[in-house]
């Protein structure tokens, strides 16, 4: 209900009641003047008479009264306007009514007032009423703010409620509740991380197409289609050629494959031994590394993946001075070797410096030294190339502890010199990996020094029996014993 509207109402109520009380009271004034009329003569005469009493002076006769104008319009008790003479009056031209047209007169109200006359003041009523609607508002504002606190205070206590978090403008421009986030600075903030990623990403890939574009790409067609994992895992086959030139392919003097999973969190570095007697596609049996003589790095996969059952569509070919250029610029590596193998590394190193028309005794080692040592790039090529100790064996496992510790040290390094790996790796190094592939392996770079790298080689110990066949010394190899172990690390299969 509208308090205006009682407040009228109330007003009304008073106003009838006072007209009630001024009707009353001319009736009772009239019956009082009757009563002090002075009584005629010939009344006086017919009264009885009662003992004489002594008789006072008598008074001065009264003053005579002023006539009382009549009123030219009295109000009945239905509100209806008449002359003395009963007479209603004619209506006047009709007016907007403030009062309803059927009053009621509230006797008991004008009775109550004990003949007092009672002034009403309008404009001191209607500032009380202008008053009490501010007051009322301010409670209902406070009530709907304490009600919109609780509402927000609910929310973050039971989660997702109310009105789903969504922060809506209240009405009168008061806004989220205080201690409600601020909707519009996080949006700005999501805003300004968004615009940074995608100005990294941007600068990213550029540098990146950059960097693909020093390499040397060279298509397989049969591999074209291929994607570059399997099974959840990406398989790239590691070649080092022994080309002399530029234009000698060369001999696969290294085979190592690079497994990266990301399920087991590991890089498995699986080293091939060349003379293992392998079925070649296309070709009699023969020695592993005879199939890149043959083929290339697509005979070669395909060798692989025939005899030992594993996917593989990438390879990387990098000849004597990419190596020696790559370990160069991640400051060398710290190994152990023996004294007979830095001797072994002057003799290795004699070749190398021919090649690279530098005195042939440059880079040599103090041939008196063993234990832990620092090796430079040449050096530490000549110590991966010695097949003297511990055979084809004892070649392998030095390679995979060389690639392992540059591996490592390739994401300081990129920070530190990327200039050395960019132009002393990738000028050298030919591959079919496609641009959209290098991005992307270059993306999860930085998760890699995270993972395990474990060293495998193949074929395992006890698998294999040493064999001469058409005058080649080579290795019989169980290849059912290697594949399934080959499945279990690489693929996690039991």
């Amino acid at each position: 209900m509208n308090p205006m509207n009682n407040n009228e109402n109330e007003m009304e109520r008073i106003r009838q009641g006072l007209e009630g009380f001024l009707y009353e009271t001319e009736k009772e004034t009239a019956k009082e003047t009757a009563k002090r009329r002075p009584i005629s003569p010939d009344l006086r005469a017919e009264a009885p008479r009662h003992a004489e009493a002594p008789r006072r002076a008598e008074a001065p006769a009264p003053r005579p009264r002023r006539p009382r104008p009549e009123r030219d319009i009295n109000l009945d008790l239905t509100g209806e306007q008449r002359r003395p003479s009963g007479r209603p009056i004619p209506e006047r031209q009709a007016r907007p009514q403030r009062r309803p047209e059927n009053r009621e007169v509230d006797l008991e109200l004008a009775a109550g007032s004990q003949n007092k006359p009672v002034y009403v003041d309008e404009r001191a009523v209607n500032k009380e009423l202008k008053e009490a609607k501010k007051v009322l508002k301010k409670q209902k504002k406070i009530a709907k703010m304490k009600a919109e606190a609780e509402a927000y205070q609910a929310r973050n206590a039971g989660g997702n409620g109310g009105d789903g978090g969504k922060g809506k403008k209240k009405k009168g421009g008061q806004g989220e509740p205080d201690g409600a986030p601020k909707k519009g600075k996080g949006k700005r903030i999501l805003i300004a991380l968004l615009t940074i990623f995608c100005i990294f990403a941007v600068v990213w890939c550029y540098a990146m197409t950059k960097i693909y574009g020093k390499m040397n790409y060279s298509e397989i067609p049969s591999f074209a289609t291929a994607g570059i994992k399997d099974k959840g895992v990406v398989n790239v086959l590691l070649i080092g050629s022994d080309s002399r030139d530029e234009t000698d392919e060369g001999r696969s003097d290294a085979m190592i494959l690079l497994s990266i999973s990301n399920s087991t969190k590991t890089i498995q570095m699986t080293s091939f031994l060349r003379d293992m007697y392998v079925e070649i596609p296309g070709h009699d049996g023969n020695r592993l590394n005879a199939a890149y003589a043959f083929g290339g790095p697509e005979l070669l996969m395909e060798t692989i993946t025939h005899n030992f059952d594993i996917k593989i569509d990438r390879y990387m070919v990098v000849n004597f001075k990419a190596f020696a250029n790559l370990v160069d610029a991640v400051g060398g590596v710290k190994l152990e070797l023996s004294n007979d193998e830095v001797k072994w590394v002057n003799a290795y190193l004699n070749e190398y410096n021919l090649l690279q028309g530098l005195p042939i005794d440059n880079d040599y080692l103090d041939d008196t030294l063993s234990g832990e040592i620092q090796l430079d790039g040449p050096q530490a090529l000549a110590y991966s190339r010695n097949r003297y100790i511990g055979t084809d064996f004892g070649r392998t496992e030095r390679q995979r502890k060389v690639l392992n510790q540059v591996i490592k040290k390739i994401p300081g390094a990129m920070v530190t010199n990327p200039t050395g790996i960019i132009d002393g790796l990738f000028p050298n190094l030919t591959t079919n990996v496609t641009r959209g592939e290098f991005i992307y392996l270059s993306s999860i770079a930085w998760k890699l020094a995270a993972y395990d790298i474990e060293q495998n080689m193949i074929p395992l110990q006890g698998t294999y029996t040493d064999a001469t066949i058409r005058d080649m010394a080579v290795l019989q190899v169980d290849f059912e014993a290697n594949k399934k172990y080959l499945k279990e690390k690489i693929y996690n299969e039991k």
